[in-house]
């Protein structure tokens, strides 16, 4: 499984393992996994994805966007024994650890981030920036 954290505009190869009972237990209540599983690197809709994705890292980065990549099913990794996907999904996972929304097809940065912004956490983060 490959792990991408979009930080100011960049994206950075984090390596280490996660935790084997909650993949994803690093991440809660500080970022907004959004994973991407696909049977093979070479799938259509994963390199789509990866494309949007790549296109706007400052509208991901703003969320508290990690974008966690598995490409590999017969690695079976935690990630994809807990989200059980069929060839290309994209699962967006908000801040309290909670399944936000899960995808067949690729979504841009803009649907991502619209879904993302009608979530409950995210208006209170928006509220709070505004002072409310």
């Amino acid at each position: 499984m490959r792990r991408i954290i979009l930080l100011l505009a960049l994206a950075l190869p984090i390596v280490g393992g996660a935790d084997e009972a909650d993949p994803l237990a690093e991440y809660l209540w500080l970022n907004r996994p959004l994973v991407v599983f696909a049977d093979t690197p070479n799938d259509p809709r994963y390199i789509r994805q990866m494309e949007y994705l790549a296109q706007y890292p400052d509208d991901l980065a703003e969320r508290d966007i990690v974008v966690l990549t598995d490409t590999d099913p017969a690695a079976a990794s935690p990630l994809r024994r807990k989200m059980r996907p069929h060839g290309f999904m994209l699962v967006i996972i908000d801040k309290d650890g909670s399944i936000a929304f899960r995808k067949p097809s690729p979504w841009s940065v803009r649907e991502i981030g619209r879904a993302i912004d009608k979530t409950p956490l995210r208006q209170d983060e928006i509220m709070e920036k505004l002072g409310k």
